[in-house]
């Protein structure tokens, strides 16, 4: 669910039956492709994840690949967190009512900086059991983000808050089989939270449904939407490792789709609600815009991916990795109301995306540091303009990543990282049509423009080992 979704209205044939539909959309993430947090370790940060499911610096690894866990003898446990800034500020390029509202301007409020500042933590920890055999646990936000915009932006019928957090808590096993063989797995526990809102046009729904003409009309009576769930899941992830030889590693992982089924509630308020939820919309028997519970089925994506390390030298390691996500998996968001309304329908149409990176590493001889250095090309899962929402304003984005690691003593290390994040400038262009066939953002309003967008992330972990 929570993804690219968006709050929409959507109007069947004004001559038949007119529904007005509000659709509780989702948060994205702003760090990898769609929503997805890929800050979970800190030597991998550094090489913007190039290290991927072969790296091997620390424990972190086993996030991406529970099978690296034989690189590390004894226990080790690490905890890192991540400051991302993001911006996202809208550029408006002629945003309207419908035509058949009078196609009017939703005024001049670019909405301020969408992006927000946030924390992303993680945690992981592993222990040799054997000679042959580990555990472990990962603690970590793979999904989610917030995006927020001033109450009268033009584009407020789209979105005003959206804000999604996940806790994944990934208890996993390695085996080693050979001398360069290692299978690990794990199983998943993940919890979703999420909260969307948006303004409501009452004062034009009210026109459209015959409501008196002094108090009704576009802008005059705007109200607000929102929409609060939380949901428990369940999947698993797998991972290879094969050492060719001490200095050349390759690494493979799965994780799998995680389904959500979301439950919350439905809340509307001010302008014209009341009046608006008083009508019984024609042909539909129902009323719309009633307090209420709902729920949707949501399956969060997929994830594959093949790293190779080598070291070139006693100082420096190069490495690459390729990343699939099943973005396709969230095709479109359907909430159902325990209440009679109408369910609530958005199409996203995301494609699966590919993210690729390399990276390199160098080790001075007889220092206690390393320094970390990598880029990455990550795809947007969003196919078009048409597609895009202010939730979500993603497009493409390359990084650039430099880190940096200290080992303290034997058994205390200190890791740094920053990473610069290039978005391609996202374009928005969502039609509103009041006529046939329905269109979602009817009374939403023809939003188009673009976004001046960036990340900046800042990252520091503790690690500490003990044999």
């Amino acid at each position: 669910m929570f993804s690219e979704r968006e709050n929409a209205f959507v109007i069947g044939r004004p001559t038949a039956a007119l529904t007005v539909l509000l659709v509780g959309v989702s948060v994205g993430g702003a760090q990898a492709a769609g929503f997805a947090l890929i800050e979970q370790s800190l030597p991998g940060m550094g090489t913007a994840y190039a290290s991927g499911s072969a790296h091997g610096e620390d424990n972190t690894s086993i996030f991406f690949n529970p099978a690296t866990m034989s690189l590390f003898d004894g226990t080790h446990a690490s905890t890192g967190v991540h400051i991302v800034i993001s911006q996202a500020e809208f550029n408006d390029k002629g945003s309207t009512r419908a035509s058949g509202l009078g196609g009017s301007s939703l005024g001049t409020d670019d909405g301020g900086d969408g992006g927000t500042t946030g924390a992303v933590p993680h945690a992981a920890y592993s222990r040799q059991i054997g000679d042959d055999t580990w555990l472990g646990l990962t603690i970590n936000v793979p999904f989610g983000l917030t995006t927020e915009y001033n109450d009268g932006w033009v584009g407020r019928y789209h979105a005003l808050k959206s804000e999604l957090m996940t806790v994944n808590f990934n208890p996993i096993v390695a085996r080693k089989f050979s001398e360069r063989l290692t299978i690990g797995a794990g199983i998943n526990a993940q919890y979703l939270d999420a909260e969307l809102t948006n303004a409501i046009d009452f004062g034009s729904i009210d026109a459209a449904l015959g409501g008196p003409p002094v108090t009704a009309g576009p802008g005059s009576a705007d109200g607000k939407g929102s929409v609060e769930g939380d949901s428990w899941g369940w999947g698993f992830n797998l991972g290879v490792l094969y050492e060719f030889t001490e200095r050349t590693r390759l690494g493979l992982q799965y994780r799998s789709e995680i389904d959500h089924e979301v439950k919350g509630d439905a809340e509307f308020g001010g302008g014209r609600r009341a009046a608006v939820s008083g009508k019984i919309f024609l042909g539909t028997g129902t009323r719309q815009f009633v307090d209420t519970d709902v729920k949707s089925d949501v399956t969060l994506p997929a994830t594959a991916s093949v790293s190779l390390y080598h070291e070139l030298t006693d100082e420096w390691a190069i490495m690459g990795d390729y990343t699939w996500t099943g973005w396709d998996s969230l095709d479109e968001l359907r909430f159902e109301f325990d209440s009679d309304q109408s369910d609530a329908v958005t199409t996203f149409n995301w494609k699966n995306t590919s993210r690729v990176a390399i990276g390199t590493t160098y080790s001075p001889a007889s220092s206690n540091w390393i320094y970390r250095a990598g880029i990455a090309f990550d795809e947007s899962p969003i196919p078009s303009a048409k597609y895009r929402t202010p939730r979500l304003p993603g497009e493409d984005r390359l990084w650039f990543s430099i880190g940096a690691g200290y080992r303290h003593s034997d058994n205390l290390h200190f890791d740094f990282g920053y990473a610069y994040v290039h978005v391609d400038d996202p374009e928005i262009d969502k039609t509103a049509d009041l006529g046939p066939p329905p269109n979602e953002d009817a009374f939403r309003g023809s939003l188009k423009g673009d976004y001046d967008a960036s990340v900046h992330i800042l990252s520091a972990q503790l690690r500490y080992d003990y044999y």
